[in-house]
């Protein structure tokens, strides 16, 4: 049990930060390079890469390069769950009150 508490707080800390968050709530919609990622939440490039820095170490995304181009996935079932249930909870459908 304390190993699993020890996995959680660990998805936990990683997804805490607002940019992370951000981030990968839009890799859950699908793969997407540093530049579409900076173009649609309006992070800038260094902030970016630092906080995907920490995603990927943390073992939340995969990289796959394509030419100069890197792309970003997410690499961890258990936390496209968790923001599964967090967008169930905070980003309610048109027209409701979460």
């Amino acid at each position: 049990m304390r190993a699993a508490a020890g996995q959680a707080a660990t998805l936990l800390r990683a997804l805490s930060n607002e940019d992370r968050l951000l981030l990968i709530c839009q890799l859950v919609e699908g793969e997407k390079s540093v530049g579409e990622l900076e173009a649609l939440l309006d992070i800038r490039q260094p902030t970016l890469s630092q906080q995907l820095g920490v995603l990927r170490a943390e073992g939340l995304v995969a990289t796959r390069r394509d030419g100069k181009r890197i792309f970003y996935s997410v690499a961890d079932e258990k936390a496209r769950a968790v923001l599964g249930t967090l967008y169930g909870l905070f980003c309610p459908a048109p027209g409701t009150r979460p």
